[in-house]
């Protein structure tokens, strides 16, 4: 399971890298799948599946599964893993000051 936190103006890339129980990298079959189980975050998911932005919705928890098939002959033995993205509210980080034309006293 990852857990990230991101603010509402933001996006955040998460790639996958199987690897076997000891540890060394692994293929999967197919292209991994990226749903947004609950929440209202939105993917932009890459075309191999290995990667995908998760985009902030509104303030809130979503929760993203991601699934692939670590059979890589004919079965389908389906791996899986969650995510939790915590989006918080941007904060201010300037005061923005604007000084206008100068007039007559």
């Amino acid at each position: 399971m990852l857990e990230l936190t991101i603010t509402d103006e933001q996006k955040v890339k998460v790639t996958l890298t199987p690897v076997t129980s000891s540890g060394k990298p692994a293929k999967v079959d197919g292209f991994p799948t990226w749903a947004v189980s609950t929440g209202d975050a939105t993917l932009d998911v890459a075309a191999d599946g290995l990667s995908a932005f998760l985009i902030s919705g509104n303030l809130g928890d979503s929760t993203i599964i991601v699934d692939a098939d670590a059979d890589l002959g004919g079965g389908v033995e389906s791996i899986q893993a969650s995510i939790t993205l915590h989006v918080e509210g941007a904060k201010a980080t300037s005061l923005g000051l604007v000084a206008e034309a100068p007039v007559s006293k």
